[in-house]
């Protein structure tokens, strides 16, 4: 299988400059770290959510340098409700290699940047193309769409081998001149996110359109192909909100590996008697249920039980954590349905 049509980048890096994205706050930059942060955060997350989050985080965290002094408290606490969390843990240990093994400096090419916390091959891609100008590749999920529709390419990406072919193509494809490549690769992903998208792709608007296998099939929405798919589970878990008459609430930092881990939760049981047997006996009937809500995890529901109690600290067992007042639960970094049920009480 070959590139279609021999201006493919061509086409991508004039289209990018008339059409694309280029109003976005990481972007007209080749600061790494903006870059780095930027494609951290976009990681299976819409671009108006990470907007705010963005923002936040360069006005706490200017650079590399002040990431890498910053607590994983300190970080997780920003990063509360942005979700994937071992991105955030990630995030900051690339900060501190960088500041102890890079001189302060991230590394130029793909090759060093994927020995970093947290950096995949796709994402250093985008980092060595977007600010060094390296013709390297990147396929992200975008990427991957348009690629497969372009070259007609069906073969099961469920399959590493079939995977390693579409990272070949994806660099035939590259710019043959290197100043090219920030804006082919940014193009490439303002494709995939604002024209050929998963459904209804809007096929009259694309660049590509002439020499795309998949419109000519007319079928684009069967690409890319992918036979594997996640197997969803489902979880019930019951929280003790305990708190004290003025307000004091109990949290424990959640252990790693495991869900939300390194961030601040109530405790969590597994069922409804597990809780109740956590509390002295003299305040188990204060023991209120709040509603049921279902928290959708990538691989897993969580069906979330809160059970409210006010009482002395006294009427817990055993259990581990700390009291924190209202205004020291909003600095720490809690998992989004906790963080919402704090807030909304």
């Amino acid at each position: 299988m070959s590139i279609a049509g021999k201006d493919l980048a061509q086409r991508v890096v004039r289209w990018q400059a008339q059409h694309g994205r280029n109003t976005l706050p990481w972007q007209n930059t080749r600061d790494p770290y903006r870059v780095w942060l930027s494609e951290i955060m976009l990681q299976q997350t819409q671009v108006a959510t990470v907007l705010d989050y963005y923002a936040r985080f360069l006005n706490r965290f200017p650079d590399v340098q002040a990431l890498s002094k910053a607590t994983l408290d300190d970080v997780l606490a920003l990063w509360s409700g942005l979700g994937y969390y071992s991105r955030a843990r990630n995030l900051h240990a690339c900060a501190v290699e960088v500041m102890q093994h890079h001189n302060g400096s991230f590394p130029a090419t793909a090759e060093a940047l994927q020995t970093l916390p947290g950096i995949g091959r796709s994402t250093a891609g985008a980092i060595a193309s977007l600010c060094f100008e390296e013709r390297v590749a990147i396929l992200d999920g975008n990427v991957k769409r348009v690629l497969t529709r372009v070259l007609g390419f069906d073969a099961d990406l469920a399959l590493s081998k079939n995977e390693r072919t579409l990272w070949e193509l994806a660099t035939q494809a590259l710019p043959a001149q290197r100043q090219h490549m920030p804006r082919y690769t940014q193009g490439m992903m303002d494709l995939g996110a604002t024209v050929c998208l998963s459904r209804k792709p809007m096929c009259d608007s694309c660049p590509l359109n002439a020499s795309c296998l998949a419109q000519q099939q007319g079928e684009p929405e069967k690409y890319p192909v992918k036979t594997r798919k996640l197997k969803r589970s489902a979880q019930s878990i019951w929280l003790l909100w305990a708190q004290t008459s003025d307000g004091q609430v109990q949290l424990a930092k959640r252990p790693s590996p495991g869900v939300w881990a390194g961030l601040y939760c109530f405790s969590l049981f597994d069922s409804r008697t597990a809780l109740v047997e956590s509390v002295d006996a003299r305040w188990q009937g204060d023991l209120e249920d709040d509603a049921v809500f279902t928290h959708v995890l990538t691989h897993k529901d969580l069906h979330l039980h809160p059970v409210r109690l006010t009482a002395p600290k006294r009427a817990l067992k055993g259990l581990h954590g700390d009291w924190f007042s209202p205004a020291q639960v909003q600095d720490l970094g809690l998992p989004a349905p906790i963080k919402k049920l704090l807030l909304n009480r």
